[in-house]
């Protein structure tokens, strides 16, 4: 079981997403912040190239063009399914700077039934 927000998790959700379709123009250098967590706040970021999650690690990413960021519990409730990340964004409680178009292209990504799929498995394979 990968611990959340760790490297291993990073990690997993790289593994898992392998056989994800590839989806062109769903592409982004995004940088996620966590405030609040048990540890601290931590920061992670992911770069995705035609819907393929080719880096996913802690720390700063190198040029973001979008930034995220929430708080640990409702990062929690979304990676649990309890929270719907887009219906977290509209509500306020995902904060969003960088470049919006670059974040609504991932849309169709993220209501693709394959990642709700990979979802579903990285929460069994995930400990809160």
């Amino acid at each position: 079981m990968a611990k959340f927000l760790s490297q291993e998790y990073m990690d997993l959700q790289k593994k898992l997403s392998e056989d994800q379709p590839e989806r062109p123009g769903t592409s982004a250098r995004m940088q996620y912040v966590v405030t609040g967590g048990p540890d601290g706040d931590v920061k992670y970021h992911w770069v995705l190239e035609d819907g393929k999650l080719l880096e996913a690690a802690l720390g700063d990413a190198p040029d973001p063009e979008v930034t995220l960021t929430q708080s640990y519990e409702d990062a929690v409730k979304i990676a649990k399914g309890e929270l719907d990340a887009n219906a977290a964004f509209m509500q306020g409680r995902i904060k969003v700077t960088g470049n919006m178009q670059k974040l609504m292209q991932l849309m169709p990504l993220t209501n693709a039934p394959e990642y709700k799929e990979l979802q579903k498995d990285l929460r069994s394979q995930t400990k809160f």
